[in-house]
């Protein structure tokens, strides 16, 4: 792709993204995130291949299907109300479409059935702003709305939870794992969200920190699928060596980074008296564990039945940057010990 056609697709996710967030007004968000999903689709669709041509479109239909919906809800809204504003949201109907809306945007159970389809089809760098990047908006929007429907997000937040760990456990494609993953991540996230807003704001950080880092080491692998995974030992001994301890923090496993916002989400969900859904929810987590420690197992504990083909890679010189890897596998392992300062930075 042109260096210049990159440059302003990006400015323009960058664009829509903070219009999204720095909105008061439904018409303004909505842009927002029109800009947003405009800007990402010439990056899914770049590599002309049939499967990015096919998941670009889902990816296409989807989001039009849930901008429709959130233009719809929001003129109802103005209708009845009078006000575009986001902090006037007080009649049910137009509230719930928007929440459905935003929900279906970033792929909450039950409405994630585009998400692991349409990672399916994508390179891993634009899987991984997929996964990251175009969840800020959709999210944002949602922590603005969401005292009026406090059940409807738990059920969302809930399925979704259950759903990431169901849906990875019978998956070889490492795509559509990573999908689940992330459709996992945000029932976390969203379930949180109504007792705690900052604490869902550290959720989503140590998210992207584990995700950019786990598709950063596909990526330098060339892994697309669990098979694969059994010959990094000879393609990046020491990334590989690492690679497990990101996974199992991705699992949420102490001393690891993954665990604090499990922990605090938990903490926080026994504190508002709701044991059972705190239970259900943790218990969902070691149905991910599994997939988890399923890759880790791969890479580290077999060896493919096939002599490796290709270049032993790191003994040539590098060609990709290394650090921001780096930064990404440092932060994504070893914050446990500054939970106390991380989470007063966070809080109200």
């Amino acid at each position: 792709m042109n260096p210049y056609t990159l440059a302003t697709l990006l400015f323009s996710l960058g664009l829509g993204t903070t219009t999204a967030f720095a909105s008061y007004h439904w018409l303004l968000a909505w842009m927002g995130l029109e800009i947003n999903t405009l800007a990402i689709l010439p990056l899914m669709a770049q590599h002309h291949h049939p499967r990015a041509v096919e998941a670009t479109t889902k990816y296409f239909l989807t989001q039009a299907v849930a901008a429709a919906m959130i233009l719809f809800a929001s003129l109802t809204n103005a209708w009845i109300t009078g006000q575009w504003l986001m902090q006037d949201m007080s009649e049910p109907f137009p509230t719930t479409l928007i929440l459905v809306a935003l929900s279906l945007k970033i792929g909450l159970a039950p409405l994630h059935s585009w998400m692991p389809e349409v990672l399916q089809g994508l390179d891993l760098t634009t899987g991984l702003i997929l996964s990251t990047w175009q969840k800020l908006a959709p999210l944002a929007l949602l922590i603005q709305v969401y005292p009026t429907s406090p059940a409807l997000m738990t059920f969302f937040g809930l399925s979704s939870t259950l759903v990431g760990g169901w849906g990875g456990l019978n998956q070889t494609q490492l795509r559509k794992l990573l999908a689940y993953s992330s459709i996992a991540h945000m029932g976390w996230m969203v379930l949180i969200f109504q007792f705690s807003p900052p604490l869902t704001t550290l959720t989503l950080f140590m998210y992207i920190f584990m995700t950019s880092s786990t598709f950063m080491i596909f990526k330098i692998n060339n892994a697309l699928s669990i098979n694969t995974l059994s010959t990094s030992w000879s393609k990046a001994p020491v990334l590989t060596a690492m690679a497990p301890i990101v996974l199992l923090s991705l699992a949420g496993l102490p001393p690891l980074t993954g665990f604090m916002p499990k922990w605090l989400i938990l903490q926080e969900l026994t504190k508002q008296g709701l044991p059972f859904l705190a239970t259900i929810t943790a218990l969902s987590a070691l149905l991910s564990l599994y997939f988890y420690t399923r890759l880790s197992y791969t890479m580290t504990l077999t060896i493919s039945p096939n002599n490796f083909s290709g270049p032993t890679t790191w003994r040539l010189k590098l060609n990709y940057t290394t650090l921001p890897l780096a930064i990404a596998i440092t932060l994504a392992t070893l914050l446990l010990p500054l939970t106390p300062g991380i989470s007063s930075l966070f809080s109200p």
